[in-house]
């Protein structure tokens, strides 16, 4: 039920209930609300719902017989109420200049532009770009006419040492009649130079058969005029086929779990095996770039496959984004900023859940790197609860970091009227530490993509099911967070008899012997 309200209405209560009114209103809003047997509409009216935590809120009341109903117009967001305060402002965990100079750019080979600083060439990308220094704005400008929704070829990650790079894209727009754009190949061209690389592999994450069928709708795929080039397809399947697979899943473990059949069950949902093949793409993306060759990868808008291989590949060559605030400016960066389309995958606000754009493959993200937090599990700073927290709050709303589809309309409303995820997780880092973290600076790691070796996110996927008791915290984990607060009490105590030794010293008067003091020994504990 509602809070107490203060409502305006100039409407005397009499004429609420006159009988044209009422049946006026049971067509007006029949399609609405649903009505109980028995249940009879009395009146339906816009108010201002006044609020007593948070501002005034337009919408429309509706009593019955037996409740009262109040929808608002303006659907608001629960993250847009929250008044939770933290001691760090997570809307500052990535700065794209910052991680931009950490990997070594600008440097002679490629150079930062401002040509989208209005979301002027691609309204769907960010405002701070890095493209071949040899490329022109104007070039730019040409290469993103033929590129679907303007999404232009540039640079994700580039390796410190051989200066392969990752460039990210869409599709190009050859249509039927196999159109070809000499600017855009010229600049493909030039991202191989920057290292001089011999052939740039041009990973596209369809299936072909997918990437020619695109065709016909104005899309398709690089073809044998990209000279120098090669093109591979990673037969990752699209968004609504991911979606229908999840679907399945869920059926088998939930409201019950189908125990007679499982491994048959759970193979016929093939969720696995699509987390299989993003990962080996993201291998495939990983070991190219290591062996000194730049790469370009592509779906086919290049914000949802992509956005998949490109993190990954990531994750895999880049230590830092295994810590836990590289994970974040990791999310931010190829997820959030490159236009994930979280407001149509997730659908916040919208109760169409038969909305054909949704689609769980941020999800499927993480569970790809939980996977690989399983086969490494001393290359991660951060645990399992941060991935289990991110995707509770991707559908919870009480943050704005997942909300909307892009930056430029992200912008206009979120930074300064919500709070960002990061702030949370930042705020109680201690919780999201893995306790087995071992840094390795120049690691490259590259999972075994096998169904052998994959495993169902079991901690994620059945922990609400009321027949299975969520994991507990591992024994081995448990105790090691007894040996942390063992070892902080062991290191009050010893700065206790610090403290109480130097204030016994200084009270001591001084005496003639030239024995020097003795050293205090440092206790270590094993942790």
């Amino acid at each position: 039920m509602a809070s107490p309200v203060s409502v305006y209405s100039p409407t005397p209560m009499a004429d609420r209930f006159s009988s044209t009114s009422r049946e006026s209103l049971k067509m007006e809003l029949l399609a609405d609300v649903s009505l109980l047997p028995g249940e009879e509409r009395i009146i339906d009216k816009d108010i201002i719902y006044v609020c007593p935590f948070n501002r005034a809120v337009k919408g429309k009341v509706l009593i019955t017989n037996y409740r009262l109903y109040f929808k608002s117009s303006e659907a608001p967001l629960f993250a847009y109420m929250s008044q939770e305060k933290y001691g760090e402002n997570g809307w500052n965990i990535y700065k794209p200049m910052d991680e931009f100079r950490r990997q070594g750019l600008p440097n002679s080979k490629w150079r930062v532009t401002f040509i989208n600083n209005n979301y002027e060439v691609c309204d769907t990308y960010p405002t701070i770009l890095a493209v071949p220094v040899k490329s022109k704005d104007e070039d730019l400008r040409r290469v993103a006419a033929f590129r679907s929704r303007g999404r232009i070829p540039v640079l994700s990650w580039i390796h410190r040492e051989n200066q392969a790079v990752i460039a990210r894209c869409s599709q190009p727009l050859v249509g039927m009649s196999g159109k070809r754009n000499k600017d855009d190949e010229r600049y493909l061209d030039m991202i191989r130079e920057a290292n001089n690389t011999e052939k740039l592999t041009i990973y596209d994450a369809r299936p072909s058969v997918n990437a020619v069928a695109n065709k016909a709708t104005g899309g398709g795929y690089e073809g044998d005029e990209y000279q120098n080039a090669e093109l591979v397809f990673l037969d990752i399947q699209n968004i609504h086929v991911m979606r229908e697979s999840l679907k399945k899943l869920k059926d088998i473990v939930y409201p019950n779990v189908e125990e007679s059949h499982w491994l048959s069950s759970l193979e016929s949902t093939h969720w696995l095996e699509h987390v299989k093949l993003v990962l080996s793409g993201a291998i495939q993306v990983a070991d190219k770039v290591s062996s000194g060759n730049s790469v370009v990868v592509h779906c086919s808008d290049g914000w949802d496959r992509t956005a998949q291989l490109t993190s990954l590949a990531m994750l895999m060559l880049d230590s830092h984004y295994r810590t836990l605030r590289g994970f974040q400016v990791l999310i931010e960066k190829e997820w959030i900023s490159f236009g994930h389309k979280f407001a149509s995958r997730i659908g916040h606000g919208d109760k169409n859940h038969a909305d054909q754009d949704r689609s769980p493959i941020f999800v499927q993200f993480i569970d790809c790197v939980w996977q690989m937090t399983k086969q490494f599990p001393t290359a991660f700073e951060f645990n399992e609860r941060l991935l289990l927290t991110i995707l509770d709050h991707l559908y919870s709303c009480c943050f704005g970091t997942f909300l909307y589809n892009c930056e430029s309309a992200r912008d206009q409303h979120v930074r300064s009227k919500t709070v960002s995820l990061w702030s949370l997780v930042n705020s109680r880092m201690e919780i999201y530490l893995n306790p087995f973290y071992t840094p390795e600076s120049g690691r490259v790691l590259y999972p075994v993509a096998s169904m052998r070796h994959l495993e169902l996110w079991v901690t994620y996927y059945i922990r609400w099911n009321p027949r299975i008791r969520q994991q507990q915290q591992s024994p081995v984990e448990q105790r090691y967070m007894e040996l942390l607060a063992l070892r902080d009490e062991y290191l009050k105590k010893l700065e206790e008899l610090q403290q109480s030794s130097s204030s016994r010293l200084a009270n001591t008067p001084n005496t003639t012997s030239s024995t020097p003091p003795q050293p205090y020994t440092e206790l270590h504990t094993p942790l």
